[in-house]
């Protein structure tokens, strides 16, 4: 069955350029894609369009009858003062009403006992059942914990959180809303590394559709089933993950360059064919220049096919400086605090050359502030940290800012490099900024671009220690792999704070996990530190299964002499559990006597407070 279908979709925001030129596609219900395409090819001006927040200037969108959309980038104003978990209780709206239905029905059936509102209480009540009514407390919780909105963001005002925030809580809002067809605007961009798994993990098991928009690799790897990519404004078809789309993409390059060098060769060997032929036919046969003009067609129709072209890899390369000592840095006994708050403390490590050192953990747990602290932009609270006297650093930060937002691209290049125009110039063309764009004042930029101005900025400085803080956050998929290229030929120190497990699995060759205020040293790769980690807690679990129950203190140690008491108990809770489940099969059969079921509801909540007390004194004497 089809979910959604696009048919010849046209959009443009200036004239004489489509964004969406043609654009078609279907999606069958319960599929996984990914939509990719460079920034700007109008992969969420798509999602736009799908949730009626744009118009199409041409073609047709059709959503299957009943199915409920939702849009992750699009966070909803609410009204003033909600705190965020009534933002997530919004949710539940509709449980809601059928809740507060079914109390008003009870009330009036105290005087009213039509067949009409018996039936519509049934009704509602199986509704409520059905659309999970009886758990929405137990998955709001659920989703909460699974996404890292902790109590104390539950009772903050919604208004006041930050951005990042805010995706998270709409994330969980639109999962608990049970939506049929999710668009994921770049889901994982605020999740830490234990939320990204758990969405992950949700989406694997999630029945609805899903279409997302996502630079993060290892997460389209894991839960995409096929790729659409976005490419000239039309759609190219990847029917497997992202892996699969790289592999298949690269094949179909070289095709069509083997035939775009197939062609040219044969224009080569038509034209030189109607020029002889135009040349006899001058010398007397004229029925040659027919032959000729037929060549000359069929060179003008193989001419039009254009040369195919593959994005420049990285030019340029980190200028390193050579590294002599054997520590780069130490920590000992490091402690940072805020107010009543420890981030961490009793931080020991030590960091030779050459290392590259992945440091994670969840959101809050104090990365980017030892980051700041290692570049002494802060200081420790007890303890100290020490740098080899021959280590130069460089630092991305996660928010990147330049001291003056009106100068260009190039001016910003020329004064805080000290390099040649020109090769300025070839730099910035490296990192994609080419022709008027050296132009735009660095205040202008987007997040990514700053990322990539500031990293093109690093490449020129004698370095040997670089410290990146979330380098690949803002990047969209080229510009990550034009740094993976930069970096894959930099011998020098590496630390990198990164909730990209591509990017992590790719450098790192020691893990840190800052994880209740210590670090977790791991000396390999990620995935060898995954699965280390995984082992850990098994074990713990195993452990913890092995632990002998604890005593209850207060109650009674089970005599020997007691046995008779405890089958007299037994005896009596089978027949009150007897006498109750009679109660259930004489109200399945008075289910249209509303007196009679208020009669029989009373006496079975009577009997289940018999045997409550009853399996608390059978607990008693088997403790």
């Amino acid at each position: 069955m089809t979910d959604l279908s696009v048919s010849n979709l046209v959009k443009s925001f200036e004239i004489g350029r489509n964004v969406l030129d043609g654009l078609s596609f279907t999606v069958t219900e319960g599929e996984r894609i990914g939509i990719l395409g460079h920034n700007g090819c109008g992969k969420t001006t798509l999602f736009r369009l799908l949730t009626g927040e744009l118009r199409a200037d041409e073609g047709e969108i059709a959503i299957a009858p009943g199915k409920r959309l939702g849009l992750i980038s699009q966070i909803p104003v609410y009204p003033e003062g909600w705190t965020t978990e009534m933002v997530l209780k919004d949710a539940h709206r509709r449980l809601y009403a059928i809740s507060e239905r079914l109390d008003e029905l009870t009330e009036r059936m105290e005087h009213d006992q039509s067949p009409a509102l018996l039936r519509e209480y049934d009704r509602l009540q199986e509704d409520f059942r059905r659309l999970g009514g009886y758990e929405m407390d137990v998955d709001r919780a659920r989703v909460a914990n699974g996404l890292d909105i902790p109590p104390a963001m539950l009772a903050q005002e919604f208004a006041l959180l930050s951005g990042g925030e805010k995706t998270r809580v709409n994330l969980a809002r639109l999962i608990l809303e049970n939506t049929d067809i999710l668009l994921l605007d770049e889901p994982t961009n605020h999740l830490d590394l234990r939320a990204t798994e758990w969405l992950e993990d949700y989406l694997l098991h999630f029945k609805g559709t899903v279409l997302a928009i996502s630079h993060d690799r290892f997460f389209l790897d894991k839960v995409v089933q096929r790729c659409i990519e976005i490419s000239d404004g039309r759609a190219e078809f990847y029917s497997g993950n992202y892996s699969f789309y790289v592999e298949e993409r690269q094949r179909r390059f070289e095709e069509k360059l083997k035939k775009y060098e197939k062609d040219q060769a044969k224009i080569e060997q038509l034209t030189r064919a109607a020029e002889q032929m135009h040349l006899w036919a001058f010398m007397g046969n004229d029925k040659l220049h027919k032959r000729a003009f037929s060549m000359e067609k069929r060179i003008e129709k193989l001419s039009r096919s254009e040369k195919p072209s593959e994005q420049k890899k990285l030019s340029v390369k980190f200028k390193e400086r050579e590294f002599v000592g054997d520590e780069v840095l130490v920590m000992d006994g490091v402690e940072k605090r805020y107010g009543d708050r420890t981030l961490f403390s009793g931080l020991d490590a030590l960091v030779t050359g050459g290392e590259r050192i992945a440091l994670v953990g969840d959101n809050g747990t104090g990365k980017s502030t030892l980051v700041k602290l290692i570049m002494d932009l802060e200081k420790p609270d007890r303890g100290w940290l020490y740098l080899g006297p021959t280590v130069r650093t460089a630092y991305l930060p996660q928010l990147v800012g330049f001291s003056n937002e009106e100068r260009s691209a190039l001016d910003t290049m020329l004064w805080d490099c000290r390099c040649q125009p020109q090769e300025a110039r070839d730099r910035l063309a490296a990192f994609g900024f080419r022709g008027e764009d050296v132009f735009t004042p660095v205040g202008a930029l987007s997040g990514g671009e700053k990322s990539r101005l500031r990293l093109c900025m690093l490449m020129g400085a004698d370095i040997n220690f670089l410290i990146l803080d979330e380098p690949t956050n803002h990047l969209d998929i080229a510009s990550r792999e034009w740094m993976e290229d930069a970096l894959s030929d930099y011998e020098q120190t590496l630390l990198f704070v990164s909730h990209d497990r591509y990017f992590i699995d790719k450098f790192a060759t020691r893990v840190w996990e800052l994880r209740d205020g210590h670090i977790t040293d791991f000396r390999g790769s990620y995935q060898e530190f995954r699965a280390w980690r995984d082992r850990q807690e098994l074990v713990a679990q195993i452990e913890k299964q092995k632990e002998p129950p604890k005593e209850k203190k207060g109650k009674p140690v089970r005599a020997k002499n007691n046995d008779k008491a405890v089958q007299k108990l037994e005896r009596e809770i089978a027949r009150l559990e007897e006498k109750t489940a009679a109660l259930d099969r004489e109200a399945e059969e008075n289910g249209s006597d509303y007196q009679k079921l208020m009669e029989l509801a009373a006496e079975k909540e009577e009997l289940e407070a018999q045997l409550m007390e009853l399996y608390e004194r059978w607990e008693e004497l088997n403790a």
